[in-house]
């Protein structure tokens, strides 16, 4: 550092005017030089380093952008938890009897789609108990027509359905999803979805004529368990042709899983999605409360069965398409759950801890609270061929 005191400053002038007038002009110039450097380059240096010093951290600021939002790509909305079966495994069971106003479910609807939902799947309870279908007819033709989703879908035991609901409303709707868990109707009375005289087995016959006759892409639920472990569905899984056969199993840890053949799987293993067909294995998911615990209204845990037990249905119906498993840890975190509320609820921790609604803070809030994880979401296929139209069901 450059320290000019006020005799030194004399003197070099005085020393400067002492000379002759010939050498004169060139000690000025190097007196320019001398106070330039001593008050002026110093503090140029000192101005460029705090430049220095600043712009990495306005850099940094500009880099670190917030995440994205987590889109809603398919969303599973149970907004009635009312049933008229009681099956042992529930997850989702009747705690409360209350639905949305018909025109707040649409808004809620209408705040998904904004935010980028593609599919919406009513589910339940029963989704056809509440108003005889209708609510549900006018909610499938909204999302359909209104917002123009690619894909709607329903999960429904399939009880409750008549043909007048698909004369009015089967356009609409693109997947019909009816759990079967048992060929053998005393079996599906022993699970808990037997209801007096109605044949289960014979109404998903009837169902599935309706629809092939309304362009409705036909599915089938099954969970495998203890007391259906042993059947063989093969010759009616292929009589009845669903577009998908989803069969959950009962067990408590990840199965092989099978793609034509028996193999070795493991939970990195990418998999692939069958997108018309097959069924998709994965674990039966407990829930504290729901069908496990003190509080519980089911008992879930009866119906579980050994690793070796699903082994060998696997081995009986190798011939039916493609298996792809899916462990308890992806179900239940890469699924968005809305409840009756229009609360995501997050699964992780074994329970369903509800988000604040989506018609209170809005999506993208709510969502950040829901567990989902979106790539766990794509890496187990669940985006696949999920449109009517695509599927050419003619």
């Amino acid at each position: 550092m450059w320290v000019v005191t006020p005799a030194a400053f004399a003197g070099k002038l005085l020393s400067v005017f002492g000379l002759p007038l010939n050498s004169l002009w060139r000690s000025l110039v190097l007196l320019s030089c001398w106070l330039r450097a001593t008050f002026w380059l110093p503090g140029t240096k000192r101005t460029k380093k705090q430049l220095v010093l600043r712009e990495p951290d306005k850099t940094k600021e500009e880099e670190e952008d917030p995440p994205l939002p987590t889109t809603p790509t398919s969303v599973n909305y149970h907004f009635t938890r009312q049933c008229n079966y009681r099956c042992g495994f529930c997850f989702h069971t009747a705690k409360t009897s209350f639905v949305l106003p018909l025109e707040e479910a649409k808004r809620g609807l209408l705040l998904l789609k904004e935010a980028g939902m593609e599919k919406i799947n009513f589910s339940g309870g029963e989704p056809f108990i509440h108003d005889r279908g209708e609510y549900l007819g006018k909610l499938v033709k909204f999302c359909k027509t209104e917002l123009q989703l690619p894909s709607v879908s329903i999960v429904s035991n399939g009880s409750l359905i008549r043909e007048k609901w698909f004369q009015n409303y089967g356009e609409y709707l693109d997947i019909l999803a009816i759990s079967c868990d048992s060929f053998d109707e005393q079996v599906n009375v022993l699970i808990g979805r037997g209801q007096g005289k109605k044949n289960h087995v014979e109404n998903l016959q009837k169902l599935r004529t309706w629809c092939r006759n309304y362009r409705v892409a036909f599915k089938i639920n099954s969970v495998i368990n203890r007391f259906n472990v042993e059947e063989d569905m093969t010759e009616q899984i292929k009589a009845l042709n669903p577009v998908r056969w989803k069969a959950t199993s009962s067990t408590t840890r990840l199965w092989a899983g099978r793609c034509h053949q028996l193999r070795a799987w493991d939970n990195s293993t990418e998999h692939v999605d069958c997108s018309l067909g097959g069924c998709v294995v994965f674990q039966c998911l407990l829930i504290e409360g729901e069908n496990t615990g003190e509080d519980a209204l089911r008992e879930a845990e009866r119906f579980v069965i050994s690793d070796e037990e699903f082994e060998r249905f696997l081995e009986r119906h190798k011939e039916v398409s493609c298996l792809v498993p899916e462990s308890n840890q992806k179900m239940k975190d890469s699924y968005l759950i809305l409840d009756e509320y229009m609360r995501f609820l997050n699964c992780r921790k074994g329970r369903k801890d509800p988000s604040k609604s989506i018609l209170d803070v809005g999506v993208e809030e709510a969502i950040k609270f829901s567990g989902f994880d979106e790539k766990m979401f794509l890496k187990r296929g669940g985006k696949y061929m999920w449109s009517k139209a695509d599927l050419k069901l003619d």
